[in-house]
This record gives structure tokens, C-alpha cells and sequence, in this order.
């Protein structure tokens, strides 16, 4: 018999409960779902969990216990065409009630449930763009799991982003990221922004998204700007159209992987073209600096391993029978 109920309508004694469950890692999944809207299973998996089937067991307690929302798409044979992806429930949105709740029109009104929330985001044309920004992110993640001399020290969203350096700058700005980040490795700090290329536009249209960067720069920070594209002959073209741009901040590019902290960027001043890590490439905050290093995640466990929060609740929650089947 499951130990975690099915979703049912929930009253706020229930909610309260539900919040005394929720571990320091559940928290911290929650706070990225509320700016970055969504995440996959193997996204999940690879930033904030040892295995894919541990990740998979604590998102479907999550799900049953309202926490969160997910969803995925069918192939016309009515296989799964998607592993699931998570979002904000209604307990989750409780949490965060002034979560981004539109990627597309930043003006729309807030949806007026968690449910509608999904149903905007099922229905986003952006929805690939968003979960190759976020991997972008989460890969950065997944490889501070394994370098403790290293960081991510800041995520914002495009919509972040947007708002704080339009709004912080004298001059307006209109930069629009598909991400900033700071990252932190071997006692190197670089703030950057990430321009997350699919091919969709043509060369002239990238470049032309410089142009807001080079206002920046005069009386802001001059982080590097990422472009990170799909193919090395994507990445030739960027590179030989921007040979010989003086531009007032670093421009770097590299070919989507797995790990872009490793030494996979070409700045393109650099002649002859060379491959240097994240944390290599030239940055200078500005006369602000950089915030305090964010505290290091903690995943919620004893020294035993066992998960803080299923000590005093569970026996054995992780029994099979308390799963659904995960894509």
C-alpha cells in the first residue's frame, strides 16, 4: 500500500504538513522551477541526485504530495515522446507565489492556478529553447558534484536578467540573455551571459544582439558573452564573421556538450584559436564586484546517507510500490 497519498484537494493544514516534508533539496529544485518554469526528469537527475531512479522515486512522492506538476507529450503510437517534466504545483506555487508564470508574453496576467500555469507552458513555442538553456545550467551543476573548488554561483532567467540590468544601468539597456550566470573554479570568478543558439537565426541577427552588449559594457559590466551554438561549422561562421570586431566585451563560443566548464571556449580575439574553460575567460564585474559566493548546496542527508526527511516519516519510502513509472 502507498505511503504517499494520491493528489486529492488539499486543505492548508495539509499544506503545512506537506511543507514539514520538504527537504533542502526540494527546496532548492522548487526555487529553480519558479524562475527557469520547467525541468526534466534527467535534468533533475543529473544536477541534484546520485542516480536517475533515486531522482525518480522522490519526484513522483513530490507529485503525489502536490508539490509539483508534470507532464509529457505522446507519439503517435501513444509512447512517450518526452521523459516527464516538472513544474510548480499547488503546493509549490503556495511557495512561490510570484514565480514567472509566462515565457512568452511577460505582460499576461498571472494564471489563476497551477494548472493553467502548465497549460501555458505545454503550449509555449519556446518550450526546446527553454530546457537547452536550462541544461546549459544544470550540466554546470552536475559539474560542481564532482569539483568541490567549484560553484555556480548565480542562475538567472532571461526575464531576471532583463529586468535587474535594464533597471540597475543609467542608460537603458536592452540585453536580453537567454541566461546570466557566475561561476566560480579554481579561485576564478566570471560573471557571463548565454546566448543558447539553435541555428534558428541567421548570422546577421546574432550579431546584431552584440549591439545591446557593447552598450552595457560602457558603464556596466563587461561579462563575456557566451555563444553557445549546436555545430562547429555554426561556430566557424560566428567566429569568422566576428574576426576583427573591436568589441568592449569578450565574446566566446563553443559547440553544445555535457560540460561547459571544460575547456571548450574560443574567445574570438584569440588568434591562433585556442579552447579555454569558463573560468579562463576574461570578465570584470564592474565597480560593484561580485556578490558573496553562494552557500554550498546541501543535499538534506545525514552523515548515515539517509535523507532527513523520510527519518521521521518514513520507514521505507522509497518501495517501489510508491512509484509510478517514470519515462
Amino acid at each position: 500500500m502507498s505511503r504517499v497519498p494520491p493528489p486529492s484537494s488539499s486543505s492548508s493544514s495539509t499544506h503545512l504538513s506537506t511543507y514539514r516534508r520538504l527537504t533542502p533539496r526540494d527546496r532548492l529544485l522548487l526555487s529553480w522551477l519558479a524562475e527557469h518554469y520547467l525541468l526534466s526528469t534527467h535534468q533533475i537527475a543529473r544536477a541534484l541526485f546520485e542516480s536517475r531512479r533515486t531522482a525518480q522515486q522522490r519526484l513522483t512522492i513530490l507529485h503525489r504530495l502536490q508539490v509539483l506538476h508534470r507532464f509529457t507529450f505522446a507519439n503517435p503510437d501513444g509512447t512517450p515522446e518526452t521523459p516527464y517534466l516538472y513544474t510548480l504545483g499547488p503546493v509549490g506555487m503556495r511557495l512561490h507565489p510570484d514565480a514567472y508564470h509566462d515565457p512568452d508574453q511577460l505582460g499576461l496576467k498571472a494564471p489563476r492556478s497551477s494548472i493553467e500555469r502548465v497549460d501555458r507552458l505545454a503550449r509555449s513555442p519556446i518550450l526546446g529553447h527553454l530546457l537547452g538553456v536550462n541544461q546549459f545550467f544544470v550540466d554546470l551543476h552536475a559539474h560542481t558534484r564532482t569539483h568541490p573548488d567549484t560553484a555556480v554561483a548565480r542562475w538567472w532567467s532571461e526575464q531576471h536578467a532583463t529586468a535587474v540590468f535594464r533597471r540597475s544601468q543609467a542608460r537603458k539597456t536592452n540585453i536580453q540573455p537567454d541566461g546570466h550566470g557566475i561561476w566560480t573554479a579554481g579561485g576564478h570568478t566570471v560573471g557571463f551571459f548565454l546566448e543558447y543558439d539553435r541555428s534558428t537565426e541567421d548570422i546577421p541577427r546574432v550579431l546584431r544582439k552584440l549591439k545591446a552588449y557593447e552598450l552595457l559594457a560602457k558603464t556596466g559590466p563587461r561579462f563575456p558573452v557566451l555563444l553557445w551554438v549546436p555545430t562547429a561549422r555554426r561556430e566557424a561562421s560566428l567566429l569568422d564573421a566576428l574576426q576583427g570586431s573591436a568589441l568592449p566585451m569578450p565574446v566566446a563560443t563553443a559547440v553544445h556538450g555535457d560540460d561547459p566548464a571544460a575547456p571548450v571556449w574560443t574567445l574570438t580575439g584569440d588568434r591562433p584559436p585556442r579552447r579555454r574553460a569558463l573560468h579562463e575567460l576574461p570578465t570584470d564585474p564592474g565597480p560593484a564586484g561580485y556578490p558573496d559566493p553562494a552557500a554550498r548546496y546541501d543535499d538534506g542527508e545525514d552523515d548515515d546517507g539517509e535523507d532527513d526527511d523520510f527519518d521521521e516519516y518514513d520507514d521505507d519510502p522509497f518501495d517501489d510500490e510508491d512509484v509510478d513509472d517514470e519515462v
